[in-house]
């Protein structure tokens, strides 16, 4: 098993744990999970977490990716490309090609690189008609992680994240049991033993009532996908005004789920 004494994690809102709570009112998520396990196995160890809800990968590539390469952690993970994908005319080669160059300087840092492809979209109504574009772009993350030896966390394969009972009500991102379930899959891929399997299987639905389903949909519209429309529109994003919530690679505190700055 390797041991890591120190962890960076990159991205947008995925990675920043939105909509996991946590006990200090941060959002925790699947990245403070992890390290919250690595912690127990390395004393001393380290976390930083960039991620900043909203942000495309131009942002993250030129604002995260050198802070984390100045850091030099023996782990870093970089998730980005899911608000790219959801606007109009983006180009998932041309995505490709900028997480390429992105991870090859992680790697030069001689850190352990982790990398996602998304969850098959196939069973959300609006992402679902643009699915062969997810699968292109995934595709070539996968092809990414192979060329520059990553480590690659297959969220497309994880059935039990089609279901909705993983997503909180905006519908886009997971809620406490989709960040389990992603924690214990990456614990998974690096070889570390955790508590928790991520192969969940959910209990049987009762049978969803046709008018309570639209009533459901039409408030989703109304409370969240007409309100991400008009940031889209006015050019603005969730993220604007958001801070990473841990900018420094400090020490963490894993009883306590805070880091303490060295």
């Amino acid at each position: 098993m390797t041991r890591y004494r120190s962890f960076v994690a990159l991205g947008d809102s995925f990675t920043e744990g939105l909509n996991d709570p946590g006990a200090d009112g941060r959002f925790r998520g699947w990245a403070d999970r992890v390290a919250e396990r690595l912690a127990v196995l390395e004393p001393g160890f380290r976390y930083a977490n960039l991620a900043v809800r909203g942000k495309l990968i131009d942002q993250i590539v030129a604002d995260q990716v050198p802070e984390a390469v100045g850091m030099r952690p023996d782990l870093i993970s970089f998730c980005a490309g899911g608000n790219d994908l959801l606007r109009p005319g983006s180009d998932p080669d041309r995505m490709a090609k900028k997480v390429a160059a992105a991870v090859r300087d992680l790697r030069a840092t001689g850190a352990d690189v982790l990398m996602f492809t998304g969850v098959d979209p196939r069973d959300t109504p609006i992402m679902r008609r643009a699915r062969g574009k997810f699968a292109t772009y995934y595709l070539h993350l996968r092809s990414i992680a192979d060329l520059c030896g990553c480590r690659m966390v297959d969220m497309w394969s994880m059935q039990g994240l089609r279901d909705w009972r993983a997503w909180s009500d905006d519908r886009l991102h997971m809620n406490e049991d989709g960040h389990r379930m992603v924690a214990a899959r990456v614990l998974d891929v690096l070889g570390v033993p955790g508590d928790e399997d991520w192969r969940k299987v959910w209990p049987p639905r009762e049978r969803v009532n046709l008018s309570a389903k639209s009533r459901e949909d039409a408030q989703w519209l109304r409370e969240h996908f007409g309100p991400w429309i008009g940031r889209r529109l006015r050019g603005t994003s969730s993220g604007d005004d958001v801070m990473a919530k841990r900018p420094e690679l400090t020490v963490f505190d894993e009883q306590a789920g805070d880091p303490r700055q060295l």
